[in-house]
């Protein structure tokens, strides 16, 4: 029982996890990886929450797949 407990909570998280990532998507496209420098700037407001809350659900995600292979 709580199997399948956890089988849910993980599979809402990684939905979630998903949705909060495509959120995130910037048009800067590849050019931020070969050192376009322009393309970085501080996060503010709903940009801000919505980059925590993606920290947030990986960890919390990561937590439940090592307790999922625990019990």
């Amino acid at each position: 029982m709580k199997e399948e407990y956890l089988y849910i909570v993980q599979i809402i998280l990684s939905l979630m996890l998903i949705v909060l990532i495509l959120i995130q998507v910037k048009g800067s496209g590849l050019g931020s990886a070969f050192g376009n420098i322009g393309a970085y700037s501080t996060r503010r407001g709903v940009e801000k929450i919505v980059f925590y809350l993606t920290i947030i659900t990986a960890s919390l995600f990561l937590l439940f797949s090592l307790l999922r292979l625990l019990v």
